[in-house]
């Protein structure tokens, strides 16, 4: 029978369900305002980065139909923890740095293990005598599950282990608001959002040349764009190191806090960046990106969503099967092989709002 009401836990939803008190009540903790964990509790393991969690949005929103009303508590570390939260996508977040002991998890609850393959976090999940563990096989922590797909997009391979164990999830649930809210803001901004430009990245693998951003930077400026230098406060020299004595374009690294940054990334007319978590905030939010690949190919970690917004270059053979380390202390070949003119070319597409799929390579 046909209705008005969002499925639950979609962007639409989560932008109509607060007021009416549709989430579990998280509003009684301990001291510092996070939560006890009670054993009818939901906890998934994801301690990794931002665009890890990010990634992850769609798996989550899957565990939440699979146990609606249940509190939906974050096992990883609170920075990006603490902005999925503000989104409404977990309840709760228990701060964890890695692969440690977990804290007060009390036995009997529903864990999902959205880290790794295992066998070491199934272990760290197994050591809190779950109910149930909701994760891929692996024979040396003695647990059955779906087979881990080495070929397989991140999003996909969470989805599925999700799907597996009884929540509905897609590539579409990655929307942190709806596509037509998302292209309404943009047109009503008349093409006067800043450009952001993101240069870092967790390891030097995925820095693109501090020169070659400059140039990039320097060209968009000229045509009468706002360019917005972003990262964090240990970015700052690379920040400086870019945006420089450019006329046009303003050093933000260091100024704003997570949340901050996603609302820069929410409201820009364009991101460029590597394959890196600003990547992820823009693929979420709907909004225009050129994204650089080098070490890793993006039918692995790239857009998943929404390809006429998302412009990916990458030089790489999706047919090789093994490409760089992402975590190497040197700039990746692959990566050094894109252009400053491939950049702006792909800039320029999205900027004219010609919203086309990014380039023509095969993915695996």
């Amino acid at each position: 029978m046909p209705t008005d009401t969002p499925e639950p836990y979609t962007a639409e939803w989560l932008a109509t369900t607060d007021a009416a008190g549709g989430r579990p009540d998280v509003s009684a903790g301990d001291a510092d305002g996070r939560q006890r964990l009670r054993d009818d509790d939901v906890l998934v393991l994801r301690a990794l980065g931002l665009g890890d969690a990010l990634t992850a949005v769609a798996a989550l929103r899957g565990v939440r139909r699979l146990a609606p009303g249940r509190r939906l508590v974050l096992a990883g570390p609170p920075m990006a923890g603490d902005l999925l939260r503000a989104f409404g996508v977990v309840d709760e977040v228990l701060p964890l740095p890695g692969l440690v002991a977990l804290p007060g998890v009390p036995a009997g609850m529903t864990v999902v293990n959205l880290h790794g393959r295992g066998p070491a976090s199934h272990r760290l999940l197994q050591a809190a005598r779950p109910q149930r563990l909701i994760a891929f096989a692996s024979a040396e922590a003695g647990h059955e599950g779906p087979r881990w797909h080495a070929d397989e997009h991140e999003v996909d391979r969470w989805c599925r282990l999700v799907r597996h164990a009884g929540g509905e999830c897609s590539r579409a649930d990655l929307r942190l608001r709806p596509r037509a809210e998302a292209d309404a803001a943009r047109a009503a901004r008349a093409g006067t959002g800043a450009v952001l430009l993101h240069p870092g990245a967790a390891s030097a693998a995925r820095h693109w040349p501090v020169e070659r951003w400059r140039q990039v930077a320097a060209a968009l400026a000229a045509d009468g764009h706002t360019v917005l230098v972003t990262g964090t406060v240990t970015e700052a020299g690379l920040g400086r190191a870019v945006a420089g004595g450019l006329a046009g374009v303003e050093d933000h690294t260091g100024r704003h806090t997570l949340d901050g940054l996603s609302v820069l990334v929410r409201d820009a007319g364009l991101v460029l960046s590597a394959d890196t978590g600003v990547a992820h905030l823009a693929t979420g939010w709907c909004v225009p990106s050129v994204v650089l690949f080098g070490p890793v190919p993006p039918g692995r970690w790239g857009p998943a969503v929404d390809p006429d917004l998302h412009e990916v270059l990458w030089h790489g053979d999706p047919d090789a099967g093994s490409w760089g380390d992402p975590h190497a202390d040197r700039l990746d070949p692959l990566l050094g092989q894109v252009s400053v003119d491939e950049v702006l070319e792909a800039a320029g597409r999205q900027l004219d709002r010609r919203h086309v799929p990014g380039r023509n390579h095969r993915e695996p």
